[in-house]
């Protein structure tokens, strides 16, 4: 999908966009694996446009389970094969999970190339990834997901065939893919590993410094916070996945204080469990995080959706009781205090903002700010005379909350981390007397 370029002849030539027909099924919650509930093809048809097509026609069916060989049943599958060939579509995208079997029966039957909700994704991811490190994860999610679904898409898996240097005796070209296949995901693992021990020593210096990562929805509006707040310069589209590689900077307060933001790739409801496995290395970010801040977009359709999707992802990467500051983005788009006086009685320390603000990128700032702070401990400590120069960087900051001479001695009470407590400690006569 997308607009494929061409200048073998001296100029740029545009391949049209591909014309979708777009389908879903309405299933049981419980259904298993957790793919089950109503189908979003307002979301589908977003997900379709990022890729790089336009959608032609939708249909949508409820059903107890899928049908087990083309996933839709008798009658609706055949109002889908004339929406198909009315609408001169050349593309169908199911916003469910299709087995092998049932994309190739419905490819049969259609005429058509069919895509399910995860092809679509690693589609996008894939035309969006623009780092080494999120090349490989992509590659490493669409090799796992392509891995049992050879027999669709080769069409000479039967043939034998003794290739020089990859076949051993007797394999059939659907043995030799196999193989061939798993030997490529050995290597991207093992790769991505090395990636990550370079990332580990890259950032060791990191350590003692306060991290907050922006996690959230897709197209919630954190890449634009990012650069608001850091000046990073992400790149930022209205699109689904724009961003994919996590983006690290310093936002310094003081002297003494200073914080890391990270800007994540965001998530999708139902997200293809392969991508998750593949970008552990980019969500490692998070899990190293002494804040997240879970940003949200006020105007969507329903932003509580919204959050326990993310959720639902985060389950599996971080602890439940990772701190969270809950971010309510583009309030522009709603009637604010209606908006606020709704979800401030779920997240009573959320955060209401507008990206497009500098008032915006304030309010964020102040609330990590706080965040960060409250992890400082109050103490007393009493600092010889003669040595009383340590105290002035914590006076420039505002840190020395009272101070009292006594003698040849200051009694002072300071507002700041274990580290900086150890540091100053180690101070020839400064002692511990409180805290």
């Amino acid at each position: 999908m997308g607009t494929r370029q061409d200048a073998t002849q001296g100029f740029v030539r545009e391949k049209p966009r591909d014309r979708a027909v777009i389908a879903g099924v309405n299933l049981p919650l419980a259904w298993e694996g957790g793919l089950g509930g109503d189908a979003d093809l307002p979301e589908l048809e977003r997900l379709v446009d990022t890729a790089g097509a336009d959608v032609v026609g939708r249909v949508e069916q409820n059903r107890h389970r899928p049908a087990p060989g083309t996933f839709l049943g008798k009658g609706k599958l055949e109002e889908l094969q004339e929406l198909v060939e009315e609408s001169e579509a050349n593309l169908v995208v199911f916003d469910n999970d299709l087995s092998p079997a049932q994309g190739k029966n419905l490819e049969k039957t259609l005429k058509v190339n069919v895509l399910d909700r995860t092809e679509l994704i690693l589609d996008i991811f894939a035309t969006h990834a623009s780092t080494r490190q999120a090349r490989l994860q992509v590659e490493l999610a669409q090799l796992q997901y392509l891995l049992p679904r050879l027999t669709r898409l080769w069409s000479h898996l039967e043939r034998q065939a003794g290739g020089i240097g990859t076949r051993g005796p007797g394999e059939t070209q659907l043995e030799t893919d196999r193989r061939l296949l798993n030997r490529r995901i050995s290597a991207l693992r093992k790769e991505l590993k090395e990636i990550e021990g370079q990332r580990q020593t890259q950032t060791r210096g990191r350590d003692g410094v306060f991290k907050a990562a922006l996690v959230g929805y897709t197209n919630a509006g954190k890449s634009t916070l990012m650069n608001g707040i850091t000046g990073a310069g992400v790149y930022v589209k209205d699109q689904l996945f724009a961003t994919l590689d996590a983006t690290t900077r310093k936002v310094e307060l003081d002297e003494r204080r200073r914080f890391l933001l990270t800007d994540t790739v965001g998530f999708i409801r139902r997200l293809p469990h392969h991508l998750v496995e593949s970008f552990k290395a980019t969500l490692h970010e998070v899990q190293d995080a002494d804040l997240m801040v879970h940003v949200v977009d006020a105007g969507s359709e329903d932003p509580q959706h919204q959050i326990d999707s993310v959720n639902e992802v985060l389950r599996d990467i971080v602890p439940e009781d990772k701190p969270t500051l809950m971010v309510f983005n583009k309030m522009d788009l709603v009637e604010e205090e209606l908006f606020s006086n709704r979800y401030r009685r779920f997240y009573p320390e959320a955060v209401f903002l507008s990206a497009k603000k500098a008032e915006g990128w304030a309010a964020l700032r102040e609330a990590v700010t706080a965040h960060m702070l409250s992890g400082e401990r109050i103490v007393t400590v009493s600092v010889p005379i003669v040595n009383l120069q340590c105290l002035s960087l914590f006076h420039r900051t505002g840190s020395v909350l009272e101070q009292t001479f006594e003698a040849d001695v200051c009694r002072a009470v300071l507002r700041l981390k274990d580290a900086e407590l150890n540091r100053l400690l180690s101070r020839e006569g400064v002692t511990l007397i409180e805290g």
